[in-house]
């Protein structure tokens, strides 16, 4: 092994690495035993840490914009990489010199181990970002391995959500009982805590769902919001009972996603001081080296959008220059931070590192035994050594500790500042206060027309009143979605505790955001506004909404064509099929007041579905038959003069065209007919309903049915059947006062008598 050694000092650093490999090959062939046996003697393993001393710096040429930083990193002897814990805030007994280095490459290799065992996986990203993945999760945040729900604990975001595999790897080394070795060998499996992209709702220890690009980070500036905003409510001169970071890894990719301007944009005019980035900087996406697409000053960008930035130049080794960076991060509190750290994507692979070949697929038989070569990694597939668990077991009992500290801490502030404590509760818990629900309007046939974007500011300021969590805004249309509290004032960087949220125009950045704060803690119920044709604008975070059980209520009015001379582009035709086919969403489109107070009611009560509010800009009336409770079925009976559950028509609809089909029953019935008139508010929960319940609304026997909806037809076929008529939008609307477009559409009391006569 001396001479190994010997040879390493005199080998080209691009031969190195193969040559670290053969050497260790004919030393093992000479033993008897396989090269990665973790079995292997003593002095074999001495040869492999001797081995990695010298091949540290061992890895392809780097582009010439970071050829400074690879050759400080080169000049590291091994006697000059014993690391010296930086002035950095750690939770206990940072790990220095080898058995850093172990840690470190112990990330990696569960990382490439799993990806290779799946033969599916981003193996990339992990292997570069492990160092600062160990110095997060071992030296800074401060979370309870045994309660990964635990209030105060600081968050962590891997935006760049394909790389899971470092976070999945940095659970396991921490003691998260989601994350067993058994679990890593499943990774990409069917049923597995280890999805293919991080998931909170399979995995505890992760916080959102990330995958889409750009989604994650905007989450993190929600996360970042919600412990500023609790922070300036609850915390005390002599109690700081609110205190955590959000810390965040982003890739190139993220940074090319427009939604992380729009968050990011937000994040630094809100100052978010306790919003700490890392930006992945390996100039490598799925095409290639980022020169092709991507050749901006990212730094300079953060930069005019409020944070303070700083530059890791060395981050495949640079721990000192981590821990610095993020003290730095830390001591700057009137703003967010992004740590730009340079890293070689696919670090220790010595044929395909600094290359997209290593992004997103596993790095093969050979490739994983030359990395394990060129890393001094003489280990089987998940193996960890025992100084590595070790270290990393003493995480279980601190994170406890901290736990315990916390609660005596709360304990305290409980005696102090009972009524704050008491809130705080509620919104850690997600209980809400007893009786909340009677603070909705209430609404009568006498109650004066109205549209119901101006019924629903009149639930939110109620619910304000009494579910202290509920926070939220508008993308630049407050004033036209009717959606300010008006008893609070706005949320900014000097006044955090108010609850109006100005997103500016950044729908897709509002719908992250809130992601972000709905999944933070339980008790916090955000709201965001835009007109529903801007949906398209931020769908993608719609859909995480969903998928991560992120209860969000999303408040969305101007619903059709109803809104008249804007014209087609702010008139939506598609949008309500769109979210009624998306999993896990509710779509709402109330009637009338109390359908709007009933839509409040559920959107409050899901805290794991998302609810949407499509709502009229119109005027409408409050009609007979409808009610609160009626919206918790889905569909329900307004009205109906048939006996025997057998009417002769069935029309139903939603929204504002409720009234319509009420007319024309009414007209309907003058002639001798029995008419059933049902109130589609949420096909969802009509479709949870019994089979029993069903009969009773649309029995099977009566098959003359009618539908009305401003808006496509398409899925209304399973209700009405194969012999009903649909009646609706299946075109682009026009630009008009909205009666005009209604009458040359066909959405009419008369087009609905033509059609009932004609079945």
């Amino acid at each position: 092994h001396l001479a190994i050694s010997a040879v390493l000092r005199h080998t080209p650093h691009t031969m190195a690495a193969h040559s670290v490999a053969a050497a260790h090959a004919t030393i093992a062939a000479r033993a008897g035993a396989a090269p990665s046996s973790p079995a292997a003697a003593p002095a074999e393993r001495l040869g492999f840490r001797l081995s990695s001393l010298a091949g540290r710096a061992l890895r392809s040429p780097l582009p010439a914009r970071r050829a400074a930083a690879a050759a400080s990193s080169s000049r590291r002897s091994g006697s000059q990489r014993v690391r010296a814990s930086a002035a950095v805030e750690t939770v206990e007994a940072a790990a220095t010199g080898e058995l850093l280095d172990k840690s470190v490459n112990a990330i990696r290799f569960l990382a490439i181990d799993a990806v290779e065992k799946a033969v599916s996986g981003h193996p990339g990203l992990p292997m570069g970002c492990a160092p600062m993945g160990h110095i997060l999760y071992d030296e800074v945040m401060r979370y309870n391995p045994k309660n990964p729900y635990w209030f105060n604990r600081d968050r962590f975001v891997l935006s760049a959500g394909h790389g899971c595999m470092l976070q999945y790897a940095l659970l396991h080394l921490a003691g998260y009982d989601a994350v067993k070795e058994e679990d890593l060998k499943q990774f990409r499996q069917w049923g597995s805590s280890t999805p293919g992209h991080p998931e909170n709702f399979e995995t505890p220890g992760v916080e959102v769902t990330t995958g889409p690009l750009g989604q994650g980070i905007a989450n993190a500036v929600g996360l970042a919001l919600a412990e500023k905003h609790l922070a300036a409510r609850f915390n005390k001169p002599d109690s700081e009972i609110v205190d955590h970071y959000t810390y965040c890894i982003v890739g190139d990719g993220c940074n090319m996603e427009g939604i992380l301007t729009e968050a990011c944009s937000l994040a630094g005019h809100w100052g978010l001081g306790k919003l700490i980035v890392f930006y992945d900087d390996n100039h490598i996406s799925i095409d290639g080296d980022t020169e092709i697409a991507f050749t901006e000053d990212v730094s300079g960008r953060f930069e005019a959008l409020g944070w303070h930035t700083l530059w890791v130049k060395n981050g495949n080794d640079g721990y000192d220059e981590i821990r610095k960076a993020i003290q730095e991060a830390k001591s700057v509190t009137d703003k967010p931070t992004m740590i730009k750290v340079t890293t070689t994507i696919g670090f220790g692979s010595p044929n395909k590192a600094n290359s997209y070949a290593v992004h997103g697929a596993a790095l093969g038989t050979s490739e994983v035994e030359a990395t394990r070569a060129n890393l001094g990694w003489p280990y089987e597939p998940f193996f960890v050594p025992e100084d590595v668990k070790s270290h990393w077991s003493r995480h279980i009992p601190q994170g406890a500790a901290l736990e315990a500290d916390w609660d005596a801490k709360f304990a305290q502030y409980e005696q102090k500042y009972p009524e704050d404590a008491a809130t705080l509760k509620s919104i850690i818990t997600g209980e809400l206060p007893a009786g909340w629900a009677d603070a909705l309007p209430q609404y009568t046939t006498e109650s004066p027309a109205d549209a119901t974007r101006n019924l629903s500011q009149q639930c939110l300021n109620a619910l304000a009143k009494v579910v202290p969590g509920l926070i939220g805004g508008s993308a630049d249309l407050a004033s036209s979605n009717m959606t300010l509290l008006k008893m609070f004032g706005d949320f900014q960087k000097d006044t955090p505790e108010e609850r109006n949220v100005r997103f500016g125009v950044r729908e897709h950045g509002m719908g992250a955001i809130c992601n972000g704060i709905a999944l933070h803690t339980p008790g916090l119920i955000p709201y965001c506004a835009t007109f529903f044709v801007f949906t398209d604008y931020m769908r993608g975070a719609m859909r995480i909404s969903a998928l991560s059980e992120a209860g969000v209520i999303y408040v969305m009015t101007h619903d059709s064509i109803g809104l008249g001379e804007d014209g087609p582009t702010h008139q939506p035709i598609e949008h309500l099929v769109s979210f009624r086919a998306m999993p896990n969403m509710l779509m709402f489109r109330p009637a009338d007041g109390k359908e709007t107070a009933g839509a409040y009611k559920l959107a409050v009560l899901n805290r794991k579905r998302p609810s949407i509010l499509a709502l009229s800009r119109q005027k409408l009336p409050h009609l007979p038959g409808t009610s609160i409770e009626g919206v918790a079925k889905g569909g329900y009976t307004i009205s109906d003069n048939s006996t025997d559950n057998k009417p002769d028509y069935i029309i139903m609809s939603t929204g504002s065209e409720v009234e319509i089909a009420v007319k024309a029953a009414e007209e309907l019935t003058k002639e001798g007919k029995t008419v059933r008139v049902v109130s589609f508010v949420c096909w969802e929960l009509f479709d949870e309903q019994s089979d029993e319940y069903k009969e009773s609304v649309l029995p099977e026997a009566v098959t003359a049915r009618i539908s009305i909806e401003a808006g496509s037809t398409l899925g209304w076929q399973k209700y009405v059947g194969s012999k009903g008529k649909t009646i609706g939008i299946d075109k682009f609307g026009a630009s008009a006062p909205a009666p005009k477009i209604y009458k040359e559409y066909g959405i009419t009391a008369e087009n609905v008598i033509a059609a009932a006569k004609s079945l």
